[in-house]
């Protein structure tokens, strides 16, 4: 029976390992990390850190694009509402290395208790394998706990965490993130902002179409908003933004 984890380079991921190696042991266990090639690069320093500390074995997985390369080849922009670069670059990456694997497996996520609503579309999507989530395991842990365990363990989580960003993937970029997460990293990485931002364009004039990552619905009406419309709100006082919205990075769980 082989036990793999699905390893993100994000805490909670590792917290994961930690609980499937201390039922199981490391031998048998594989943590799978699917590289986007956008990753910050303190989550690659984390990364091979917080695998050294489970002695289960690391297997990276690439498909050799990044997000902006699956967009211009799908001739699709990402948005909130679906992320083809997640489907590519992760969900298929990893199935193909999971059918590969010549044994019994069960399949884990650092999926909590707090999005216990995810588990059915991620069980759907990983059929007929068999899927499990260790954080819902007893006791039930919250992020304050696994921070706590990696300072027990003497692992620094990804520095992006100290900076604000609600989850750690992706450099801090996601097309599914809110608008709270864009301006976190318009204010943290003003030149992997801006990168992002004209990779967007070289989107829109590729596909020769008014699309955005992001949405304005100010005035009760939905519009496409490009980051760089965003970024010039920024010093716009009376410019209404959802900047109580985070999003969330649903890698994993979105179906074909």
């Amino acid at each position: 029976m082989k036990h793999i984890v699905f390893f993100s380079s994000g805490i909670a991921s590792w917290v994961t390992a930690k609980r499937v190696v201390e039922r199981f042991g490391p031998k048998d266990v594989l943590l799978v990390f699917a590289d986007t090639l956008i990753e910050d690069e303190d989550n690659y320093r984390f990364l091979h850190e917080a695998a050294s500390n489970t002695k289960a074995e690391l297997v990276v997985l690439k498909d050799g694009r990044d997000p902006w390369d699956v967009f211009k080849d799908d001739r699709f922009l990402g948005n909130s509402r679906l992320a083809t670069c997640s489907k590519r670059l992760k969900q298929q990456v990893c199935r193909k290395f999971v059918d590969s694997v010549n044994e019994d497996l069960v399949l884990y996520l650092g999926i909590d208790w707090q999005e216990a609503h995810r588990t059915e579309a991620i069980v759907k999507g990983w059929s007929p394998y068999t899927v499990d989530f260790p954080l819902m395991w007893d006791p039930w842990l919250e992020r304050p706990d696994f921070f706590a365990l990696a300072a027990k363990e003497k692992i620094k989580p990804p520095r992006l965490y100290e900076m604000g960003f609600a989850h750690a993937n992706c450099g801090g970029f996601c097309v599914k993130a809110g608008h709270s997460a864009f301006r976190q990293l318009l204010k943290h990485f003003p030149e992997r902002y801006q990168y992002h931002s004209d990779k967007e364009q070289e989107i829109r004039d590729y596909l020769g179409k008014d699309v955005a990552i992001m949405r304005d619905r100010s005035g009760g009406k939905s519009t496409p908003m490009t980051m760089e419309d965003f970024k010039a709100r920024q010093s716009v006082p009376s410019t209404q933004l959802s900047l109580e919205d985070w999003g969330g990075c649903n890698c994993f769980v979105e179906s074909e």
